[in-house]
């Protein structure tokens, strides 16, 4: 199907179109108001529309500022200006189907994002009819993910059920998720007048400047500094409905001022470990994590944790667990490699990390008890255990963080396993 052609400069409609497409920009998250709707008026009658590369590109000085913001501007341009069948893409990048990680990667960077403020509230079509012979159980599952919710329910919805539309939603409460924490007390001292040791060297250096008389008694206090985060996110099968939010979540913690951490480092795993460390400096998620996901090849596969923590304690520990960093292991623990070299390797994390906190989504579920061998070989290794399935888990690590003596969930199990 060819496609149509661009109205000319002096076309009424140019306006009503460029203001439609500078909101549909605006809801996508770029920073556009009305003098830059103006300009790019004005912008497009002096250049003219005699190539659909130069309209792009004219266009593209106008409203682009940042880097970050390049693959969110194309995904909006490319469905508003140069898909005739442009609401149909949207409506099946917007289908609430329930989707692994893999499949979401095949989407370009800001895609969804771009359907999203295109639509602008229009509704998805309805999901495809299900066989009524399959199971009954798998039904009603998929019956659930697609109920309507509030935030305070959002909070509490696992991952895993979510549709389309609360998917959307709970990242975006992800995005303004923040996780504090307190600053580290060293053996270095720094000078501070109210502080509870005196400084006899500033004390006396102060003294010779007036003629040996003792004026002021210098006092210093314990020097504190932030300590660094290392997150290992498990991009597995078993993990897919909930590494993707995790990611989104870390992305947030990374990106955001003031909360106290040194610096956020980000492995993911699943058949190999991969530092996706610098992609979640790029400010906008969608290309982040767009990046992460091609550099890391093997998302929605096989689980070797074992093997995964033995490249890291090889490679990375020294580099990223010095100066009392945290760890937060978001993993189900199914692990079918050898249960002795994942006791190994645990062991040797847990030594180097000032905290090692892990996220196991299998916790939601009230019986859940440590029978599988991955988990039995983890959990005497972990300081605390918590779940992390949904929004409210999430917010939940502040509260672990905020408290050395928190142990969430492995005491009860510790004691299953015991006994």
């Amino acid at each position: 199907m060819a496609e149509p052609a661009l109205p000319l400069p002096d076309d009424p409609k140019l306006t009503a179109n460029l203001t439609h497409f500078a909101r549909a920009l605006r809801k996508a998250g770029l920073p556009v108001g009305p003098g830059r709707v103006l300009t790019a008026i004005e912008a497009v009658r002096a250049a003219g529309f005699s190539r659909r590369e130069d309209f792009y590109w004219t266009l593209h000085a106008v409203f682009v500022s940042r880097p970050e913001e390049r693959q969110v501007f194309h995904q909006v341009f490319r469905l508003f200006w140069r898909d005739p069948r442009y609401m149909e893409h949207m409506m099946a990048l917007l289908l609430p189907a329930v989707r692994g990680v893999q499949e979401e990667e095949r989407a370009a960077s800001a895609a969804k994002r771009a359907a999203e403020a295109l639509l602008d509230g229009a509704e998805p079509p309805a999901p495809p009819a299900r066989d009524e012979d399959e199971d009954e159980d798998a039904l009603i599952e998929i019956d659930a993910s697609f109920t309507a919710s509030a935030e305070e329910k959002l909070r509490a919805l696992d991952f895993e059920q979510m549709n389309a539309e609360e998917a959307a939603a709970a990242r975006r409460m992800l995005a303004r998720l923040s996780l504090p924490v307190k600053p580290l007390k060293t053996r270095r001292l720094t000078a501070d007048p109210l502080g509870s040791r005196p400084d006899w060297r500033r004390t006396l250096r102060g003294a010779m400047r007036t003629g040996g008389e003792v004026l002021t008694l210098a006092r210093r206090k314990p020097a504190t500094r932030w300590p660094a985060l290392v997150v290992l996110c498990d991009i597995s099968g078993s993990m897919a409905s909930y590494s993707r939010m995790v990611l989104h979540f870390v992305h947030a913690v990374a990106n955001r001022q003031g909360q106290g951490w040194a610096r956020v480092h980000a492995f993911t795993f699943g058949t190999r470990l991969t530092n996706i460390t610098r992609h979640l400096a790029t400010r906008d998620v969608d290309a982040a994590l767009n990046a992460a996901g091609h550099e890391a090849r093997d998302w929605q596969g096989g689980t070797r944790i074992g093997a995964c923590l033995h490249d890291f304690n090889r490679d990375w520990s020294r580099r990223v667990l010095g100066q009392g960093a945290v760890v937060l292991l978001i993993t189900d623990g199914l692990d079918r490699d050898d249960p002795a070299l994942l006791t190994k390797e645990m062991e040797r994390l847990h030594l180097s990390a000032r905290r090692l906190i892990w996220l196991n989504p299998l916790l939601r579920w009230d019986g859940f008890a440590p029978r599988a061998q991955g988990v039995r070989a983890m959990l005497p290794h972990v300081d605390t255990l918590r779940a992390g399935h949904s929004i409210a888990s999430l917010e939940a690590l502040a509260e672990a963080l905020s408290d050395p003596r928190d142990r969430g969930e492995k005491a009860r199990l510790m004691a299953m396993l015991n006994g």
